[in-house]
């Protein structure tokens, strides 16, 4: 039993475990149960990840070819890059490790039963639901082409009554991100085992809190950006269309005032998954713990201010972009602390190398290539030639792509023994590593080269001399969409036929390792109590 997070004994005994409690499709439909719904969130982001990817392998097999004979028409290629853009970002990424890994771990590791509001937990995922739904229903009608962040005048004034469905469903699925943000908040505060004060909660849940604050503060923003989009639409409102006396720039500045902390609910969470894999497979005590705990509360407060890079070419005063630039590069300093403790962690640390401990090498080094280029594309007299070329398109996957999936297949691979007390294949999780790892570098780091030749974004055709680099990156997208099924494959092997895993089969510290796997429907049968800090290895 660990020295560092302690609780007796009756946890370990024999007991029905959650995925046992209540029989039928609707004990887990009704459940209030968060280690369930995180599993349920699982299933639907799975699903929207496998259509969204669609789309993707979809762009790059159209990309492959140079010429006049092209697999996607104009217009169709538009709607793919729309509907690719808007289910990855507002549908698995943002929602993807929050709602499920965060949902299952973050009770358990603070020791409690249950988020402080059940009910409001199942409300957030069947309004995650709804908004899914409104927003994969303008597929179908009116299917809509402005790209997934509905630039005005065009989403406004140029297109179809698709866009209305787009929003209001992006609309919705930002409620359930309000709602679970604020479960985890009053959880944290209020729910802690005795014992466990601020500094002794684990970094995920750290990761979790910062990403809280952002969601609660930022998502009014954007649903109110959505709605009047809508009202505009509808009503023929002039708030973005100039002919109506609006002002497209001003949906710029809400629209990014938003999505720039929202790549933070993205990535903080990652972080927070990483700091569990480095310290678990490296057997040793986190370097730096208040360091990467405060990082993480820095980072949610920095990506409030620095929205305004996004908006560099669109006439923004000197001032303002030297400003935006600063700030944005400041970013790199929390960011930075985070990368070189978990380095630290690993100094002289007994690291072992199995598949979750992969993925979160792979994430350090694509997103040190994503952050990097972030510091290119912050300095204002660099981004005015590579705005709106490839060589964004390559950063944000390296941070986002490279980032939060990487986090999460890593996270999921690390948590699975106690989810569904089963192993996992580890020849599996590592092939799924190098195939995914491979295939990202060779798909998007010929971006970069393609971006700095000048090859812009979202085109549906391009010149001769750019046809070998993408061609490339075509093969490496077929990489990465194998290497996603094989991990898939793993999963689904590791539920059916996986061995029987132990209640701590890593070796880790925090709590949720110190009951059994899967765990009693109330996650302990006594209440545990803390002594001492997470990560004590020693």
């Amino acid at each position: 039993m660990s020295s560092a997070q302690t609780h007796t004994a009756h946890s370990h005994a024999t007991g029905e475990d959650y995925l046992h409690h209540g029989k039928g499709i609707w004990s887990w439909l009704s459940t209030k149960d968060h280690k369930k719904i995180g599993l349920m969130y699982f299933a639907t982001v799975a699903i929207l990840f496998l259509i969204g990817g669609f789309f993707a392998l979809g762009i790059r097999l159209h990309l492959a070819k140079f010429g006049s004979t092209p697999l996607l028409e104009p217009d169709t290629y538009n709607k793919f890059m729309t509907f690719h853009g808007a289910i990855m970002v507002f549908m698995v990424i943002i929602p993807g490790i929050p709602a499920f890994l965060g949902n299952f771990v973050l009770p358990i590791q603070l020791g409690a039963k249950d988020v402080a509001f059940p009910r409001l937990n199942l409300a957030s995922y069947y309004i995650f639901i709804a908004g899914a739904l409104t927003a994969a229903s303008s597929m179908y009608f009116n299917q809509v082409d402005t790209g997934w962040t509905f630039y005005t005048p065009y989403s406004t004034a140029k297109t179809s009554s698709g866009v209305i469905l787009l929003v209001l469903g992006a609309f919705t699925m930002g409620f359930s991100s309000i709602l679970t943000g604020l479960n985890f908040i009053v959880t944290t505060h209020k729910l802690r085992a005795p014992g466990m004060t601020m500094d002794r909660i684990p970094l995920m849940i750290w990761a979790l809190y910062s990403t809280s604050i952002i969601q609660i503060l930022a998502t009014p923003v954007l649903a109110i950006t959505l709605l009047l989009i809508a009202a505009e639409k509808t009503l023929g409102i002039g708030i973005f269309d100039p002919e109506l006396g609006g002002d497209p720039v001003l949906f710029q500045h809400f629209f990014w005032f938003y999505s720039h902390p929202a790549v933070y609910i993205m990535i903080l969470p990652a972080m927070g998954v990483i700091s569990e894999l480095i310290t678990a497979f490296s057997k040793k005590t986190i370097f730096g713990y208040r360091a990467i705990a405060y990082s993480s509360v820095a980072i949610a407060a920095v990506s409030f201010l620095v929205w305004g890079h996004h908006m560099f070419v669109s006439g923004q005063s000197t001032f303002a972009g030297v400003l935006f630039s600063v700030i944005t590069m400041l970013v790199g300093v929390p960011t930075a602390i985070k990368l070189f403790n978990w380095i630290s962690t690993m100094y002289r640390g007994t690291v072992s190398f199995e598949a979750p401990m992969l993925f979160a090498l792979g994430f350090m080094f694509l997103f040190t290539i994503g952050g990097l280029t972030g510091v290119f594309l912050a300095s204002t007299g660099m981004d005015v030639h590579f705005h709106d070329t490839y060589f964004v398109v390559a950063h944000f996957h390296y941070v986002m792509v490279g980032g939060t999936l990487m986090a999460l297949m890593g996270g999921i691979y690390y948590w699975f023994p106690k989810m569904f007390g089963k192993m996992t294949s580890d020849l599996g999780g590592r092939l799924s590593w190098v195939f995914i790892f491979t295939g990202f570098n060779v798909t998007f780091f010929p971006q970069f080269v393609l971006g700095a030749m000048g090859m812009p974004r979202r085109y549906f055709d391009y010149l001769p001399e750019y046809t070998n680099l993408n061609q490339i990156s075509t093969v490496g997208s077929w990489l990465i969409g194998l290497g996603f099924l094989i991990g898939l494959a793993t999963i689904l092997h590791g539920m059916i036929w996986g061995e029987k895993a132990s209640d701590n089969p890593w070796g880790a510290k925090t709590l949720e390792w110190q009951t059994s796997s899967p765990p009693p429907h109330e996650n302990f049968i006594d209440t545990p109590t803390v002594t001492a800090g997470p990560y004590d290895f020693r």
